[in-house]
Order: C-alpha cells, then structure tokens, then sequence
C-alpha cells in the first residue's frame, strides 16, 4: 500500500470519490467499468478493490433520487392530471436514467468516506 494516506479528511475522500478517482491520491481512476472498482490505482498502487461497497451506495442513490426528484415531482399537478399511459413511461425511464447516471458518482464518495474514515482494505 501506498504512504500517501499519511493525511486522510473527509472532505478529500469525498471529493476525489465523487471524481471517481483514487481516494488515496486522486490521480488514477477509481473505476475500470461501469462499477467495477480497480483493484489497484495505477498511479499509487493503493488497494481500492479491497473496500467494502456493497448495497451502501445503491441505498443511498435511491434515497437522494427519491427525495430530490420523485418527491418534488408529485407536486406538479400535471403528474396527477396526466393520462398515466404517458406520464409512468416518461418517469420510469427519466428517474431510472437519473438513477444509473448518479450511482458511480455516489459509489465513489462511498468508497472515499471509507478511505477518509480510516477503514484497512480487506483482503
């Protein structure tokens, strides 16, 4: 593991996680797919794949969506007037693209909240 992690804060591991980025340098890339974390950085050798995300980020992503934009959304009187035909397709799809769109962001700031705390990679 790398001695870069001599320093950790909170604010710098959310950061570089919402960046999805390394949480210990904030240079190599926290992600090689879609979620699937790399296991080592490439530019520090830190051992990110041994970080603990498993339904941490997806609960939290449909918490923020729900209360950000499905609960604001039923405030809308077209929503209710609607032929619902037009308006469940629509909102389907948007929150499930809002969804799919937030998840790698808010899994990175999981992975640098973890980081930030202190918590040693697993093997």
């Amino acid at each position: 593991m790398s001695t870069l992690n001599a320093k950790r804060s909170l604010g710098a591991g959310l950061a570089r996680g919402l960046k999805r980025s390394c949480p210990n340098c904030g240079e190599g890339r926290l992600f090689r797919g879609y979620l699937k974390v790399e296991d080592t950085c490439p530019n520090c050798g830190h051992e990110n794949g041994a970080y603990r995300s498993d339904d941490g980020p997806a609960y939290v992503t449909m918490l923020l969506v729900g209360h950000i934009v499905i609960a604001p959304l039923l405030t809308f009187s077209v929503i209710w007037e609607a032929a619902w035909q037009i308006v469940v397709p629509l909102m389907l799809g948007g929150v499930g693209a809002i969804t799919l769109a937030a998840l790698p962001f808010i899994k990175g700031g999981f992975i640098g909240a973890q980081w930030a705390a202190g918590r040693a990679p697993t093997q």
